[in-house]
């Protein structure tokens, strides 16, 4: 009975909750930002949803996302409509949306601290400076979620942490950062499939 009226109540707000995990990539919405470092997260969800024939295509108050099963667990991809500095507010809706909890969540953004073409896999931890993580950490009230860094690397001397975030990558950077992001894909797949500790041992 009580699955029933969850059920009832899910069709009355528009809601699913069959995506047993969530996976959130970070970065701004807009096409001026499209191409630059701070949406690497997003360009990560392009990937593992284009691998595993998902579409980001729904509309939700503050994301967009898609729905599908990779390593055999139900899960929803989404891209927060928020922008970087505010994602607590798409994570927490969305969490409610799906009904999960911190267990159940993978945020995937880039960070300056590793370098391009690098990627650290982490069940927890700090903000580390990225104010995108900053404000889901704030918002949840804890920093025990999952986390995948992809490597953007530091701003050269003539340039400022804001300008570089927001900027265009050279090709070789570039070129480096799509490998990463081939290898962030799998090691969501691997995580999902067989747990975090599983998926760093391989990909770290």
């Amino acid at each position: 009975m009580a699955k029933n009226r969850w059920t009832m109540l899910d069709s009355l707000l528009g809601r699913r909750s069959r995506a047993s995990k969530l996976v959130v990539g970070l970065g701004n919405p807009g096409g001026q930002y499209e191409r630059t470092r701070h949406n690497v997260g997003f360009w990560c969800l392009d990937r593992l949803a284009g691998d595993s024939s998902i579409s980001i295509s729904k509309r939700h108050r503050l994301a967009v996302f898609g729905e599908g099963e990779i390593g055999g667990h139900s899960v929803a991809l989404a891209k927060p409509r928020t922008f970087v500095n505010e994602s607590g507010r798409a994570v927490t809706s969305l969490m409610a949306r799906y009904r999960a909890s911190v267990d159940d969540l993978l945020v995937v953004y880039d960070d300056m601290d590793l370098s391009p073409g690098k990627i650290r896999l982490r069940p927890q931890g700090s903000h580390g400076g990225h104010n995108g993580m900053r404000s889901i950490i704030e918002a949840l009230g804890t920093q025990n979620f999952a986390r995948l860094r992809i490597g953007i690397g530091r701003p050269s001397p003539d340039d400022d942490d804001v300008g570089h975030v927001l900027g265009t990558m050279p090709s070789d950077d570039r070129e480096l950062v799509d490998q990463a992001i081939s290898r962030a894909a799998q090691a969501v797949v691997c995580l999902l499939a067989e747990g975090v500790d599983e998926a760093m041992s391989r990909f770290n």
